[in-house]
C-alpha cells in the first residue's frame, strides 16, 4: 500500500506542477476555442490540459517501475506498456482536436484503433463469468469486438459528463477510488497476482484526477479538453479490462455449492464490468433524456441545447460548485455502493444504507426549491440567502428619481427638488462577442474587450 501511495503523489505532484505551464502553452499557441451557446463558462478557456495529465501517467509508471513490490507487474505482464502506447495514441488525437477540432468520425476511429493497439499487446478480455455455468472463454475476434467496445463507450461516457469546472475529473476520481479498493482487495485477500496492474492503473488515474483538479475548480483556470478527457477514459477501461479479462473466475473459487451461494459469491468478479457503468450511468441517463426531449419539442437528438442534468441543477438554483459536488455525491453513491454490496451481498444494512443516502441525495437536490428563513436571533450565523429581507423606505435608502419635462431632477427626504446636472450620454450596449457571451445571457454592458486577430 506504501508504494501505490508513492506513487499515487508522484503522479499527481508532476500533474500539478505541469499544469500552469501547459495552460500558458495552450495560450501561446490559441488552444482558446469560442465560447458556444451551450457552454457555462463566461470567458474562454485554454484547453490542453491533458498534456499535464499524459505526462504524470508516464511519472506515475516510471515510478512504479522502480519500486520493488510493483517492478514485478512489469516483468510479470506487459499491459503497462499497452497502456502507455494506447494512452499516447489517444492522446495525440486528443491534442489535434483540441487544437484544431477534428472530425468526430476522425476521433472515434483512432479510440478503436487505441483499444486495438491495446488488444494486440495482451490487454484483452479472454473469459466471462456466468453464475451456474462457469468461465466462458472467449474466441480472439469475440475479446477483441468487447474489448474495443468497452474502451470506446467508457472514453465517450467520460467525454459526455465533461460539461462543469472539474466534474469530469472528479467523477473518475472518485470511480478510480472504488475501483482500487476492489482491485486491491482480489490482489491482497485472495492472492491473486494479476489484479496488481489494475490497481496499478487506479491509482495512477487517481494522481492524474488529483494532481489536475486545483486548476479545474470552479472557476477552471484550464480545461482538460479531449486530450484529458480520452485519456483518462481509456486507463479507467483499462483497469476494468484488466481485472476481467485477465483473473481467473475459477481461482476466485466462486462457483463451488448451491446456485444461491454461487450467485453470491460471484458478485466481486462482476464488479469490473459495473464499476464503468458508474460513469456511464449519469450520462447515459443524461443522453436518454436529451434524446426524448428534443424530439417531443421537434428538433433534431443531435441538436445542441441547454437541458443537459447539469444545466438543469444550475437552473433549479444551484450554484456551479454546489452543483458539481451533487453529481460528485451521487457517483460516489453508486460506486462505493457497489463496492460495499460485492463484500457484503448477503447483509440488508449495505441496501439500508444506500436507500438512505438516496433519499438524503433527494433532499439536497430540491433544496433550493424549498429556501427556509432564519429567526431574527440566528440571521448573524447563517448565510446571507436564509436572512430575512429587510424592507425599508426608498426614501431613507436611495434617492427617487423622477422625469419632468425630459430633465432629471434628483428629490431627497426633507430637500427641495435640485435640478440634477447635464444628462450623461447613452452608451450604445455592445454586442457580445468571444469575451462576453455566456451561458446565461449576453453580457451587453461591458466594453468589447476583443483582441486583435480574433473572430467575432
Amino acid at each position: 500500500m506504501r508504494d501505490y501511495i508513492l506513487t499515487l503523489c508522484v503522479t499527481a505532484a508532476v500533474t500539478y506542477l505541469l499544469t500552469g505551464p501547459v495552460r500558458k502553452f495552450a495560450i501561446a499557441t490559441g488552444a482558446m476555442p469560442e465560447i458556444r451557446a451551450r457552454d457555462v463558462h463566461r470567458e474562454p478557456t485554454p484547453r490542453l490540459g491533458g498534456i499535464a495529465m499524459f505526462f504524470g501517467l508516464c511519472a506515475g509508471l516510471l515510478v512504479a517501475d522502480h519500486l520493488q513490490n510493483l517492478n514485478s507487474v512489469f516483468e510479470l505482464s506487459n499491459e503497462p506498456r499497452a497502456l502507455l502506447s494506447g494512452a499516447a495514441l489517444i492522446w495525440i488525437i486528443g491534442v489535434l482536436d483540441d487544437k484544431f477540432e477534428i472530425d468526430a468520425l476522425i476521433k472515434l476511429g483512432g479510440q478503436m484503433i487505441a483499444a486495438g493497439v491495446m488488444v494486440m499487446q495482451g490487454l484483452t478480455i479472454l473469459w466471462i463469468p456466468v453464475p451456474g455455468v462457469g468461465t466462458v472463454s472467449l474466441t480472439q475476434w469475440q475479446g477483441t469486438l468487447l474489448t474495443v467496445a468497452l474502451v470506446v463507450i467508457t472514453i465517450n461516457a467520460v467525454n459526455f459528463v465533461d460539461g462543469l469546472d472539474g466534474l469530469a475529473a472528479g467523477m473518475v476520481c472518485i470511480a478510480a477510488a472504488a475501483f482500487f479498493l476492489y482491485a486491491y482487495r482480489i490482489w491482497f485477500s485472495y492472492g491473486i497476482e494479476a489484479a496488481a496492474p489494475a490497481s496499478l492503473f487506479t491509482a495512477i488515474l487517481m494522481g492524474m484526477c488529483l494532481g489536475f483538479l486545483p486548476h479545474n475548480m470552479h472557476p477552471a483556470r484550464v480545461f482538460m479538453g479531449d486530450s484529458g478527457s480520452m485519456l483518462i477514459g481509456l486507463v479507467l477501461a483499462a483497469a476494468a479490462i484488466s481485472v476481467t479479462g485477465q483473473v481467473d473466475p475459477d481461482a476466485l473459487k466462486i462457483f463451488e455449492g448451491g446456485t444461491r451461494e454461487a450467485t453470491h459469491a460471484a458478485l466481486p468478479v462482476f464488479i469490473p464490468l459495473l464499476l464503468p457503468l458508474t460513469i456511464i450511468a449519469i450520462p447515459v441517463a443524461d443522453l436518454v433524456l436529451a434524446i426524448v426531449r428534443r424530439t417531443w419539442n421537434g428538433q433534431s437528438p443531435f441538436a445542441a441545447d441547454r437541458g443537459h442534468l447539469h444545466h438543469r441543477l444550475l437552473e433549479i438554483g444551484h450554484s456551479h460548485s454546489r452543483a458539481v459536488l451533487i453529481m460528485y455525491f451521487w457517483s460516489a453513491l453508486i460506486a462505493f455502493g457497489v463496492v460495499a454490496y460485492s463484500v457484503h451481498s448477503a447483509s440488508m444494512w449495505s441496501v439500508m444504507l444506500i436507500v438512505a443516502l438516496s433519499a438524503v441525495g433527494l433532499v439536497l437536490l430540491l433544496l433550493p426549491r424549498f429556501t427556509p428563513r432564519a429567526p431574527r436571533w440566528a440571521e448573524a450565523f447563517v448565510p446571507p440567502r436564509y436572512r430575512r429581507r429587510k424592507v425599508r423606505s426608498e426614501l431613507e435608502t436611495l434617492p427617487s428619481l423622477s422625469y419632468e419635462r425630459g430633465e432629471r431632477t434628483e428629490v431627497l427626504a426633507g430637500m427641495e427638488p435640485v435640478a440634477a446636472e447635464a444628462e450623461p450620454e447613452e452608451r450604445t450596449p455592445v454586442p457580445a462577442g468571444v469575451n462576453g457571451a455566456t451561458a446565461i445571457g449576453p453580457r451587453s454592458r461591458f466594453p468589447d474587450r476583443r483582441k486583435a486577430g480574433t473572430r467575432g
